[in-house]
């Protein structure tokens, strides 16, 4: 039997971030473990009037990718997926993994090759999605893997997942208004400020965000959601941070990650664990060392750390950092194939401060 809630979620993803109607070019991205999720969004898809259709991967594809393609097969982008993302309405890419350590074994080098090779397309779906000509989201699948990442049984990182989602209230979709609400007010002190400045433990950051567009992350592209982001001007990051929370990405976990920036760039990289693979991939191209996001968690459901970033980068009380491809809706002009997500928990002993004046505190905003 279905669980209810994933046909309770299907309803929220197609009606709220991705506003299906009728005539829609519906692409669902997901692996097989997904397939329940995948049934009841396609069954909703067609009940708006679009025209869903599947790319359903097998786990551990990737990793028969890396260690068998040529570097002329990982560097191929067929025209397909070119005309694929310049025609379709709207992309639901639903995350699924039965081993996050699937790709643990493969050669960077060669993970570097791929992202290169898709940067065009990667780039010309964040122009489409700031032109409004895309409507994309991402959610997860719980699996067994997920769940042990983060500590918790199956069914008990399902319960922590759904009311992430605000699935478990009565009315999800008035949730998610209600958040976007909440983030507006704090953008419109955000968007009158210059210079930001982050103290805590081992940090000491400063960057400029005059003219830079704060997004509001209240469920129409992330689901969950809960986030309030924007990208510093390029070459104003200066300083030191350290980042307290560890994260799980498809090839590597990183932790105890220290980055030193001047004039915008990384000048020096430290980590506890995941150092090689955080060199290789700020060589990936020229933009890899930039910041192309800054971002405050808000989400107050999600109260743990799962190692997935499309959860933690919202958790309430953090803040997170990206090096490499800057959202174009927030003015951000660094190009990259890399987006690499990193967390630092603010609940203790931290201050931020906008052109001076304290405005958030210990994970709370005083505002």
């Amino acid at each position: 039997m279905t669980d209810p809630r994933l046909e309770k979620l299907a309803r929220v993803l197609c009606e709220y971030p991705l506003k299906l109607k009728q005539g829609d070019m519906f692409l669902i991205q997901a692996t097989d473990l997904a397939a329940p999720l995948v049934r009841a969004v396609y069954y909703e898809a067609l009940l708006a009037g679009a025209h869903p259709y599947l790319k359903i991967t097998l786990d551990g594809i990737a990793e028969i990718l890396y260690k068998a393609a040529s570097d002329e097969q990982l560097s191929y982008i067929s025209d397909v997926q070119k005309l694929e993302m310049d025609q379709v309405s709207a992309v639901l890419t639903i995350l699924s993994s039965q081993n996050t350590r699937n790709l643990a074994g493969v050669n960077l080098d060669r993970v570097a090759v791929q992202k290169r090779a898709g940067k065009p397309i990667s780039e010309r779906i964040l122009e489409r999605i700031s032109l409004g000509e895309l409507r994309w989201c991402a959610t997860l699948f719980p699996t067994h893997a997920s769940a042990q990442e983060a500590n918790l049984s199956l069914t008990d990182f399902e319960d922590f997942y759904f009311s992430a989602c605000a699935i478990d209230q009565t009315d999800p979709v008035a949730h998610w208004r209600k958040v976007e609400s909440t983030n507006h007010q704090i953008i419109s002190f955000l968007s009158k400020c210059k210079k930001l400045r982050l103290k805590c433990q081992d940090t000491d950051l400063q960057f400029d965000v005059t003219g830079r567009t704060w997004i509001n992350g209240c469920g129409h592209e992330n689901f969950p959601d809960g986030e309030i982001y924007t990208t510093p001007i390029e070459k104003s990051v200066a300083g030191t941070i350290r980042f307290s929370y560890p994260l799980r990405l498809q090839e590597c976990q990183v932790d105890n990650v220290k980055l030193s920036f001047e004039q915008g760039q990384v000048v020096r990289v430290e980590a506890g664990l995941g150092l090689d693979y955080l060199k290789r991939m700020l060589e990936v191209d020229d933009g890899a060392g930039f910041v192309g996001k800054f971002g405050f968690g808000v989400n107050t459901g999600i109260t743990l750390l799962t190692k997935s970033h499309s959860l933690d980068t919202k958790m309430d009380g953090t803040i997170n950092l990206s090096l490499g491809a800057a959202p174009p809706r927030t003015g951000g002009t660094n190009r990259s194939s890399l987006h690499l997500p990193m967390i630092q928990n603010l609940r203790t002993e931290s201050e931020i401060f906008a052109d001076g004046e304290l405005f958030y505190q210990n994970g709370k905003f005083l505002i």
